[in-house]
């Protein structure tokens, strides 16, 4: 079943700024007054655990400067703050591709552990996924998952993605080889 395009959705709100007002969540563009909120809940091994090595862990004041001064210099909607009682708790944000893989953009998140569990991951992928299909015209959205992550593999089902592929023995983390899933949403 496809999904219904966003723009037909009455919870969804997104104004010029990209800020998306959703019923667990706000995305919005990260802010220097982020950092203490962004080191607290980023300096935590269960959230390093499932992502990829150029997350830092562990996460230190100087890691949150250089990302909020990075995620400063991005496109608008490149990279955003997921924010839950007026606190950035985590982020999600994409990489487009390039050249002839210009249709297509890879997304990735990550969420604070004390919000895990809340519906707030699937409402900020659901909403941020719609956006880069709807609006800004990509045709092909992926996302890998870290075979042992299935709570993740959850969170991008229900917003619409379908498992592909499995990528064996892919990745290397904390010197495990594992598998990667390879999960897709078209428009």
């Amino acid at each position: 079943m496809a999904a219904e395009p966003l723009r037909k959705r009455a919870w969804y709100r997104a104004r010029v700024d990209r800020t998306f007002q959703l019923p667990t969540c706000r995305l919005r563009a990260w802010r220097e007054t982020d950092l203490a909120s962004l080191v607290r809940h980023a300096d935590d091994p269960r959230v390093a655990a499932t992502v990829r090595d150029h997350f830092p862990s562990p996460y230190t004041r100087e890691d949150g400067r250089r990302w909020l001064a990075h995620a400063a210099g991005l496109g608008l909607d490149t990279s955003l703050a997921i924010e839950v009682d007026g606190a950035a708790v985590g982020g999600v944000g994409m990489i487009a591709g390039e050249d002839v893989h210009r249709v297509r953009a890879e997304i990735g998140y990550w969420l604070g552990h004390a919000y895990w569990g809340r519906g707030i991951m699937t409402d900020a992928v659901r909403a941020y996924s719609e956006h880069l299909l709807f609006e800004r015209g990509f045709l092909r959205l992926e996302a890998p998952v870290f075979a042992i992550n299935p709570a993740s593999a959850r969170v991008l089902e229900k917003a619409g993605f379908e498992r592909e592929s499995v990528q064996r023995r892919a990745a290397i983390k904390a010197g495990v080889l594992m598998d990667v899933w390879l999960f897709v949403r078209l428009a």
